[in-house]
């Protein structure tokens, strides 16, 4: 009975050789690229050398704004670093960028006391004017509380007091509270800091406005003022501040994506892109969001590069531009490669935080699949492989959007929301080691599938 139930296997294997080169692609994967995975990652843990380049480009030029001096120095110093490392056809690509400006900026409470409180503006804010905005605080927890209370709202200044849930569930308020401010008849709009935890600390982000709504300013607050200013409300104080936003716009300026590769020995024109973006807020110094997913990505090339560990297929790292208030460089991206897409194998972002990896999110046809979680075998040794369904990236969205297959690196993101969009995000937020594991498993990822004598199936 188990001789029949052997042939009949043999029977169904061979009149379907896919099934067959499925059972044995695992076993392949690790025979053939377990010794290559293991020289990335241990040269990637020899040394500091990811976190020192980060510390350096972070403290150099500090934070990397939208239409600022910073981001396009930083940006011509890493195209020569590139140069220097031996990475090939280093360019920086063109990208006309939006230019907000943050000027002086101010919340005065002054009833029911006086004091000046911690604030930044949001992304693309109107300015109140020289004279500020002075008015009462009406605080609302979500906007049912503020449609059930819009009489409340009129001619007030609307503070959005919503507790930290998600991150893509509470940065509505953020991008939103603008608009239903205004249309609740408000003067202006402040919002509790989108963070699960703080230490008196403000964290900017992007906002929005609509056509056909007034455009009032809007600014972000810290926790503590926020559950304060609750306390006060529901003590039946009334609440009064004056806002001040010296922020204004300018006109579009011209900034660069920013490339290098390791050209592929065989197939040269397909192209395996990795990366994160190289712009960041104009509080702190951008360490985490995001230098470091753009250092691990170069640093992995540069290693294999030293390794001389060339793959198949080219490898391209890319540092997009404006991320993080007008995705204008994941944008410029696709349509400049737009008739390359068909060979773009695959596409990695890394933007949540080089903290300790815990693997990849993946989306992709089920066959992909299924060879992306084999090349994550090989990154058992430091705990970094492990692949679920759903992945990718703002800046790789575009391009997925064309049919590429995209991922994003998995961290233990538990402490980035402590520190995101705020003048806190510096280097030191960062470990070394857990930094080098970031650079070992996109570069293992990004190496095997680049490597591999079939391309990746779409």
């Amino acid at each position: 009975m188990k001789r029949l139930f052997t042939l009949a296997l043999v029977a169904v294997l061979f009149s379907h050789p896919g099934l067959c080169k499925q059972a044995d692609s695992g076993q392949d994967i690790a025979a053939q690229y377990q010794s290559a995975a293991d020289q990335i990652i241990d040269a990637a843990l020899a040394d500091s050398a990811a976190w020192n380049r980060l510390a350096y480009l972070t403290d150099t030029f500090g934070p990397r704004f939208s239409g600022s001096d910073n981001l396009e120095t930083a940006i011509d110093w890493i195209l020569e670093a590139m140069k220097a490392d031996g990475l090939e056809n280093v360019r920086g690509e063109k990208v006309m960028v939006p230019h907000w400006v943050r000027g002086e900026e101010s919340l005065v409470l002054l009833a029911p006391h006086h004091r000046k409180l911690q604030i930044l503006g949001l992304g693309g804010t109107v300015g109140t004017g020289p004279n500020g905005v002075t008015g009462e605080v009406f605080v609302v927890s979500s906007y049912d509380d503020l449609e059930a209370n819009k009489a409340k709202a009129k001619g007030k200044i609307v503070l959005w007091n919503v507790p930290f849930t998600s991150y893509g569930a509470t940065v509505s308020y953020r991008g939103n509270g603008a608009i239903k401010a205004a249309e609740a008849g408000a003067i202006a709009s402040l919002v509790r800091s989108v963070t699960p935890n703080s230490l008196y600390t403000p964290h900017t982000g992007n906002s929005s406005y609509a056509d056909g709504v007034p455009k009032i300013p809007h600014a972000a607050v810290t926790v503590e003022d926020a559950l304060m200013m609750q306390r006060m409300q529901d003590r039946g104080h009334t609440i009064s501040v004056t806002l001040k936003l010296d922020d204004v716009w300018l006109p579009d300026s011209e900034s660069r994506n920013v490339v290098g590769e390791l050209v592929g020995s065989e197939f040269p024109d397909e192209v395996i892109v990795f990366g994160g973006h190289i712009d960041s807020w104009d509080v702190g110094t951008g360490a985490m969001d995001d230098a470091g997913g753009c250092v691990a990505a170069w640093e992995a090339l540069r290693l294999m590069k030293k390794l001389g560990l060339r793959p198949k297929r080219t490898i391209r790292v890319v540092m997009w531009t404006n991320e993080e208030n007008g995705m204008r460089g994941g944008n410029a991206y696709k349509d400049a490669h737009i008739d390359e897409l068909d060979n773009h194998i695959l596409a990695m972002e890394s933007d949540g935080g080089v903290f300790a990896p815990i693997g990849f999110g993946f989306s992709g046809s089920e066959a992909a699949f299924d060879i992306i979680t084999q090349v994550g075998g090989l990154l058992k040794s430091i705990d970094s492989g492990v692949i679920t369904k759903g992945g990718g990236g703002a800046d790789i969205g575009p391009i997925m959007q064309e049919g590429v297959p995209g991922m994003g690196l998995n961290v233990d993101g538990t402490k980035y929301f402590w520190y995101h969009h705020t003048n806190a995000d510096y280097v030191d937020k960062l470990d070394p080691v857990e930094v080098a594991k970031s650079v070992a498993t996109m570069g293992v990822m990004a190496f095997v599938v680049a490597d591999m004598d079939q391309r990746l199936p779409r």
